[in-house]
């Protein structure tokens, strides 16, 4: 199911975690059997972690329909490797003729008519590779300024990441469904394993739609509740602030660090250090057991009624 090599997905998001892959999937439980229950993912985003785990079933979800409509038209046939070669070589001879005019077109049209061919021109060709709404849910970042961004090598890299989920889908069992996080999670069952990698609290939490402090702790309620392992991939802090809901809201979870650096532009000062954090409802190790709260103060917590426990941590929050 796991690979060395790391498979980087067609859509393109901020934040993608493709170097962070081989350290997540080290992490997770190896009492997850794959034949038994299926690999469950609420915030799909760029499905890097998914679709490098491999599993025979899985579900994949998101609230950003055009991610999974993408995905969908793959699966259904309606998207072909080379289908898209076809339509970037079209579009891209444009783009390198006419730069933003055409890019604005591509973007009004899909604005209009949400196609997901256009909604892959877009992220491939847009500032940063970006994917970000407005609040009447249009696509709206800008154009990237490169012209001759579908040279052949560009749109070969691209049709080769579409085949692989082309060839994947049909050996597996995946589904793709735009749903909130509470519907995802509420089918998981004990033999499944849910990784979540929802917007980061506190920092960027603008995608296709926001992330507030009421997402965090219903998504921390529904997770502790289940029956099944996770695995949740937050931040802990860098050199300006912490994550302090980590300490508030996830201290009865098992935590590893990892740091990582993320670019924002293309200088060299906008490389930021960041420790990155997976909290877990078992010990990360190869008998992945489950945690065991030897702390006096984490058994007070967990003994004590859940709703209170949020209240107070509200409440300390709110200062």
């Amino acid at each position: 199911m796991k690979s060395n090599k790391i498979f980087v997905p067609p859509i393109k998001i901020q934040g993608i975690k493709t170097k962070l892959v081989p350290w997540i999937l080290e992490n997770i439980s190896s009492d997850f059997d794959a034949s038994q229950g299926k690999w469950v993912e609420p915030f799909l985003g760029s499905g890097v972690v998914g679709f490098n785990f491999s599993a025979k079933n899985a579900l994949f979800a998101d609230t950003n329909p055009h991610i999974i409509n993408f995905y969908n038209h793959i699966k259904q046939g309606k998207i072909t490797s080379g289908i898209a070669k076809s339509f970037l070589e079209h579009e891209g001879k444009f783009l390198s003729q006419k730069g933003d005019k055409h890019y604005y077109y591509i973007r009004e049209r899909f604005n209009e008519s949400q196609k997901p061919l256009d909604f892959l021109f877009l992220n491939r060709s847009c500032f940063n590779g970006m994917i970000r709404f407005n609040s009447s849910l249009k696509f709206n970042v800008p154009y990237g300024h490169k012209p001759n961004r579908f040279a052949q090598s560009y749109v070969t890299k691209i049709t080769n990441q579409i085949k692989f989920v082309e060839i994947r889908m049909k050996v597996s069992n995946w589904e793709f469904k735009c749903q909130s996080f509470k519907k995802t999670l509420a089918t998981a069952t004990k033999n499944d394993f849910v990784y979540c990698d929802p917007p980061y609290i506190g920092r960027h939490v603008d995608y296709y739609d926001s992330w507030n402090a009421d997402n965090e702790f219903a998504l921390h309620k529904l997770l502790m509740d289940l029956k099944a392992n996770f695995i949740l991939s937050t931040w802990d802090r860098n050199q300006y602030r912490t994550n302090h809901y980590l300490e508030i809201l996830w201290s009865d979870c098992h935590k590893v660090n990892k740091t990582h650096f993320y670019h924002i532009g293309g200088k060299e000062e906008n490389r930021n250090e960041m420790i990155e954090a997976l909290v877990m409802n078992y010990i990360s190790n190869k008998s992945a057991k489950l945690v065991e709260y030897k702390n006096e103060e984490i058994q007070l917590k967990l003994a004590m009624d859940r709703e209170a426990i949020y209240k107070k941590r509200k409440l300390v929050l709110k200062k």
